[in-house]
This record gives C-alpha cells, structure tokens and sequence, in this order.
C-alpha cells in the first residue's frame, strides 16, 4: 500500500463570508499539487456560525461545487464540513474525491455549549471512507469528546476497521489543551494516525483560535510541531509503520 501525503490547511476563516473564504483557500492552492489529500476546518467557508441563513441547500450547493473543482483540478481528495440545509440543517462532513463523488458524515455530537444542538439535527451513523486503500474515520470538533464513536476493532475478515482519524475544527484556545491531549489519546487507544485541521483566527463571537492542527502516530507521536501560524502543514503517513506497529503490539485483538 502506498504512502499518503496530506496537506492541513489551517487559516484564518472570514466570518459568514463564502467568497472570501473561497479566495483564501484558493491562494495556497499551487502547493496542493502534490497531495493526496487536504484538510479544510470544520463549516470551512462560512466559520462555525449558528445562523442557518447561510447554509447551503444540499441539493444546489456552492460550496460542494467549489470543493470538486478544486479537488479536480488538483487531483486531491478534500475532507471539510459545511452547514447545509437538507430536510433539516446539518454540520455535515465532506469527503470529496477527484472524480466529483462525495461521502458525507452529520456531526453526531452538538456542541450544546455554543447552542449547536438548537439549530443543527444531530447524525447518527459511522461514515468510514476507503481510499488510495486507506480507510478513514470521518469526524467533526465536538466528536473528539466521545471516544466511544470512534472504537477501533478488528474486523470478522481480519482487518482493521480503519487507518486514520479524520477531524475538521474550530476548537477554540481557552480548551486547547483538551485538543492536544484528546488527539493523543484517540490515536493511542484506536492504533490509527490522527490528522485534525483547526482554524485560527478570532470569529464574530470574540472567540479565538489558535490551531494546533496536528498529525500523530499510533504510538501518540506527533508528526507535526502543532503551530498557532496559518498555513499550510504537510506530513507523509507511512503504511508499513502503521502495520508493523500494530503487529508489535497487537491491542485491537482484545477490544
């Protein structure tokens, strides 16, 4: 199985701005070319909002056709969220792939401190995506809390369940210790990589973030220095030293 080179965009969201959003990702875009695939900050191109005028209508979205063309263009898979108007109003995770076909994950856990259970409909299944052969865990921010929706498990074939963790955020600063101990943890117990794409910035709310996008190994290494700059942060997960670490120390075998 070959190895994955990821890009984690981690910049300063403009506040209910879609355009502005838009442009900013698309500046950084010459340095896509190389990857397999990219990470975007949860409710990327409008910041982590509870007003639902701005989601999109899943049917005709804007921002899911934004997402394909650069995933095209690029020939990248792309993993976000967005709010979206589909029946209900949902944080949905995207998983968008070069040749236009999406996954999608609804955020199973609303982060009711910031009334995000008053405006959104929670999800209420696992979305684990395979591809280059990798299988990843899609998940969204608040998630991170809940180490039981993402229990990683050998299958009745004999394999893994998944590879790696995937999670979108806008965690903000005054809880970023959480995040870091949290992503550590997930990757420890689950014997997966952990990639998580944070924003930084300050948000119409006065809220501020300062990153700390992260990539980690099964062991709880970190493959990445986290940092509070925008920016863009490449990291290669390496397959064999996933496998050979899981050999090692064969823990999923009891879970």
């Amino acid at each position: 199985m070959q190895d994955l080179k990821v890009g984690i965009l981690q910049f300063n969201q403009v506040w209910q701005d879609k355009t502005a959003n838009f442009d900013r990702i698309v500046s950084f875009s010459p340095d896509f070319k190389s990857l397999d695939l990219l990470l975007l900050p949860e409710m990327f191109h409008t910041g982590f909002s509870m007003d639902v005028s701005y989601a999109d209508d899943w049917s005709n979205s804007e921002g899911i056709r934004f997402l394909q063309d650069l995933s095209c263009k690029w020939d990248i898979a792309i993993y976000t969220s967005m709010m979206v108007s589909d029946g209900h109003y949902y944080n949905r995770g995207v998983f968008v792939r070069p040749d236009g076909h999406i996954h999608t994950y609804d955020k199973r856990k609303a982060f009711g401190l910031g009334g995000e259970n008053l405006h959104y409909l929670s999800g209420n299944e696992e979305t684990i995506v395979c591809y280059k052969d990798w299988k990843f865990n899609l998940q969204i921010c608040y998630d991170l809390r809940f180490p039981e929706l993402v229990r990683n498990k050998i299958t009745e074939d004999g394999s893994v369940k998944y590879d790696v963790l995937l999670y979108v955020a806008n965690w903000p600063q005054t809880r970023i210790q959480h995040w870091d101990i949290l992503l550590g943890a997930r990757a420890i117990e689950n014997q997966s990589y952990i990639l998580a794409c944070n924003r930084v910035g300050t948000d119409a709310n006065g809220l501020i973030y300062n990153g700390h996008s992260q990539a980690i190994d099964l062991y709880g290494t970190p493959l990445l220095a986290p940092t509070e700059q925008e920016g863009l942060f490449v990291v290669t997960l390496a397959y064999q030293d996933l496998h050979d670490g899981r050999n090692r120390l064969p823990f999923l075998k009891d879970a």
